[in-house]
């Protein structure tokens, strides 16, 4: 006989979820970061049509859904990668060192404006930017000092620059030569992701066409001589920063690789040839599980692509590998400590969901480059994730949770339906060209500052829990005027003592290369050698090339 007092049990989601949402809620909004609409809770009933092993799968086995690596993190920790650059090449040189010193496993350069805009430091437009936002590089000589005392066949180095990435990688490349270093044994990444600056941070100089043949010529240059460093690396961040939603990032971020990828295949190139050393880059946000599940959606989006449509055969080719930045625009300057906690939890977020490399941003990152007390609390926080939870004790711990694999299954099919759209448009540069992905970000940050505005999301110490008369009690990094005084001496000085007749032969030679079509890598390299600075380098190809001037977009 049937026990009265015995509690109901529900046969089905439909039944329970009837009972459930008579219960009081405490009136937030329950949507994802990215607005998502989500269920109460999650069931095998949402996932009843997800085949294990086509769709989810091992790690280290196609698609690659739970991880690129069979035994993941037990194998190899996530390389620690803080970014870092400032002031003087002696400044940064410095902070790399103290990086190595407490345990950091990779490097990660951050460029000044000026640089990143391909201008030297003693170029009028350069004054008051000159190493306030990142290091000041205008030569090779910079760049000796920059990795003085640092053997670059033993640290891998991740470079931040995009337009100008050719002419950086080039003195990074002579730098080598000078250790005595071959390029064989060189490893790293450079950015180098052109379409996302159309698309996102505006760091452009040259058209994208012209742009991405710089690209290319970079890819097939680097497949033939520097092997193991990655010449591009797809940045989904800098998307997600402007406001875009998890699956746009997504989206428009693969969209970018498969056209490095199709570019290079019409140059000629096999794509088991390049495939494997094209990296990427991704936000990892606020939303703790929306972010898992987009790392984990990129992958197996990732891997089919590359096996079914650009018919690459080895596995390496299929495996997307990428590095992992906390989301900067998720910090805030009040109460900057608090900026600590979320970092750990979306670099936690970034963990468990299986990237390759990780860079935590610093509280104070906000108001500043990092202090040297900041960034180490960022490193730390790193190993105290890698070291203290036990969370790489099992590969992708989080698969096989209802709610993460129906996330994965909605946002890998969200983004499947931008690539349509980008695709019935004409591809990745005619959406650059016609606004559409400035749009569809624009829409975004638009619907989520509203709902701030609402208080349907609150951000703590900016629409509530603020705290009146504040006052922040951290140090800040200053960067003194002394840092432009002292660049533009040093540059001035090279410029008179080089040889003035190698100078322009190199020169006249890189705008020849520019104009007959051949891959420019060595006569940029030359260039590098000759003590070419960067600024001269790339005015030289804005003859050739022509300089980029966006359409408004509304």
């Amino acid at each position: 006989m049937k026990n009265k007092s015995e509690p109901k049990k529900s046969t089905s989601k439909s039944e329970w979820k009837e009972e459930a949402l008579k219960a009081k809620t405490n009136g937030m909004k329950f949507t994802s970061l990215s607005g998502r609409e989500l269920d109460i809770c999650y069931t095998p009933e949402d996932i009843k049509e997800t085949n294990y092993y086509n769709e989810i799968g091992y790690p280290g086995e196609y698609p690659y859904t739970r991880g690129i690596h069979h035994n993941m993190y037990r194998g190899k920790i996530w390389t620690m990668r803080q970014f870092a650059g400032f002031g003087t090449p002696e400044d940064t040189n410095q902070r790399f060192k103290y990086l190595l010193a407490h345990g950091q496993t990779g490097l990660s350069t951050a460029f000044d404006m000026p640089t990143l805009m391909g201008y030297d430091a003693d170029d009028e437009i350069s004054e008051g930017e000159v190493g306030i936002c990142g290091v000041a590089i205008s030569s090779l000589q910079d760049m000796e000092i920059l990795f003085d005392g640092i053997p670059l066949d033993k640290v891998s180095t991740s470079m931040t620059i995009n337009s100008p990435a050719i002419m950086v990688y080039a003195f990074y490349l002579a730098v080598a030569e000078k250790q005595g270093v071959p390029f064989s044994k060189l490893t790293g990444t450079l950015q180098n992701d052109i379409l996302k600056e159309y698309i996102a941070q505006k760091e452009y100089i040259y058209p994208p066409k012209e742009s991405m043949r710089i690209i290319t010529d970079m890819i097939e240059y680097s497949t033939k001589e520097v092997p193991k460093f990655n010449p591009v690396s797809v940045s989904g961040y800098h998307i997600r920063e402007a406001g875009s939603t998890a699956a746009q990032e997504l989206a428009f971020t693969l969209a970018d690789g498969f056209a490095y990828i199709e570019a290079c295949m019409e140059r000629g190139m096999d794509v088991d040839d390049f495939a494997p050393r094209i990296s990427h880059f991704f936000n990892s946000h606020l939303d703790f599980f929306e972010e898992i599940a987009k790392f984990r959606a990129a992958r197996r989006i990732y891997a089919k692509r590359m096996k079914n449509k650009y018919g690459a055969k080895n596995p390496k080719s299929w495996t997307l590998r990428f590095h992992t930045q906390t989301a900067g625009c998720s910090l805030t300057a009040q109460q900057p400590e608090n900026n600590i906690v979320r970092t750990a939890i979306e670099a936690l977020a970034g963990v468990l969901g299986g990237t390759q490399s990780l860079h935590t941003n610093s509280m104070d990152e906000t108001l500043a480059l990092p202090s040297d007390k900041a960034v180490k609390i960022a490193l730390r926080t790193q190993q105290i994730i890698a070291y203290e939870h036990g969370v790489i004790n099992v590969a992708d711990p989080l698969g096989g949770s209802y709610y993460v694999e129906k996330l994965t299954d909605d946002i890998e099919a969200e983004a499947e339906k931008y690539f349509d759209l980008i695709d019935s448009q004409g591809g990745v540069i005619a959406c650059i060209e016609n606004g559409f992905f400035q749009r569809e970000i624009a829409d975004a940050a638009y619907r989520y500052q509203l709902e701030l505005d609402k208080k349907e999301k609150i951000v703590v110490g900016i629409n509530d829990f603020i705290e009146e008369d504040e006052k922040i009690d951290i140090p800040i990094l200053q960067i003194s005027k002394e840092v432009e005084e002292k660049q533009i001496k040093r540059l001035k000085e090279l410029k008179a003592s080089r040889n003035q007749e190698e100078v322009k032969n190199a020169l006249k030679h890189l705008k020849k290369t520019a104009a007959d079509g051949t891959n420019l890598m060595p006569a940029v390299l030359d260039c590098a050698r000759k003590y070419v600075t960067l600024g001269e380098m790339c005015a030289e190809l804005k003859e050739v090339f022509g300089v980029y001037e966006e359409q408004a977009v509304f």
